[in-house]
């Protein structure tokens, strides 16, 4: 068996998450008092009790979604799992990269929070509210989801923010453009278009301010060989050297999350498992969609308890 872990991004988040693993876990609530700490926030109690509208802005989604697959990995590690015998590579969707670079202990657990607290009001700020936008397309493959956001674009910013699995891409970019590219859609092979409820435009031009931002604080933090390689989300190729994934965190703020293509490659290199490491099951689901992959998530004592035992010496 090959495995690889990987780590949720934005939209797994849920009030409640991650209260389990705390109440079931010292393990787990030490990461949670220690990402609390980090960010002089009570962010766990966010997390745990709302309001969901507080939890889902984009400064506060991210570091708890990033604390929840890393108390996770904490416990995994207590119970056993040595992550350099046992995985093959780490990955991330968007936020989640930083979550695999903390679990493979290239970034430290406060300086991962604070980064992606930075990260998500960086994102929130780029744009003003009601500028930007995200769309689904269902049923269309990338080349095609390149070609509409051409057409609609009309000069505004339109552009394939993630690739994440085979037809299902998200565009992202100025509202109007991405409003055209929704009725364009079934011109270019999209068997449907739905609007996300994201609050700023992720992945794409627009986010350029962001970038600066991140380019800036990343240079503040020190940056280890992870202890397996990770798939960056730019390049889908697996990556070590700490220049070059500082260079790659920061392209990814207006990079597409080649999602797809990172599964294809775990693939191509014999990793036939995957763990999905926190909250939600998005990864697993898109996971269980490339044939001869087996696919786990692990976001639950009971589902720890099961991960720790197939993990096992």
């Amino acid at each position: 068996m090959s495995i690889a872990f990987i780590f949720p991004g934005q939209g797994s988040q849920a009030v409640g998450m991650g209260a389990e693993l705390a109440k079931s876990y010292a393990a787990a609530r030490a990461v949670f008092d220690e990402v609390d700490s980090a960010l002089g926030q009570n962010l766990s109690k966010l997390m745990w009790e709302g309001p969901e509208s507080e939890l889902t802005l984009t400064e506060n989604a991210q570091p708890a979604l990033m604390a929840v697959s890393l108390a996770a990995m904490r416990v995994l590690g207590e119970k056993g799992l040595k992550l350099k015998d046992r995985g093959a590579y780490v990955a991330g969707h968007s936020l989640g990269e930083y979550s695999a670079l903390a679990a493979a202990g290239s970034l430290s657990l406060a300086d991962t929070a604070r980064l992606l607290k930075t990260r998500g009001r960086a994102m929130q700020e780029a744009v003003p509210v009601g500028e930007g936008a995200m769309a689904a397309l269902l049923g269309a493959d990338l080349g095609q989801a390149q070609e509409l956001a051409k057409a609609a674009a009309e000069g505004g910013v339109c552009e394939a923010a993630n690739d994440n699995a085979p037809g299902q891409v998200v565009i992202s970019g100025a509202r109007a453009a991405i409003e055209r590219a929704v009725s364009l859609a079934p011109k270019f092979g999209a068997r449907r278009a739905v609007l996300l409820p994201v609050s700023a435009p992720f992945h794409c031009a627009l986010m350029q301010p962001a970038a600066e931002v991140m380019g800036k604080a990343l240079q503040t933090v020190e940056i280890k060989v992870p202890a397996v390689p990770l798939i960056a989300n730019v390049l889908a190729l697996p990556i070590s050297d700490p220049e070059a994934i500082r260079a790659r965190l920061v392209e990814q703020v207006t990079g597409m999350v080649r999602w797809r293509e990172t599964m294809l490659y775990l693939k191509a290199s014999g990793v036939d498992t995957v763990y999905e490491v926190g909250a939600g099951r998005v990864l697993t689901g898109i996971a269980r969609r490339f044939e001869r992959v087996e696919a786990r998530s692990v976001g639950t004592p009971a589902e720890l308890e099961a991960a720790a035992y197939s993990l096992g010496p």
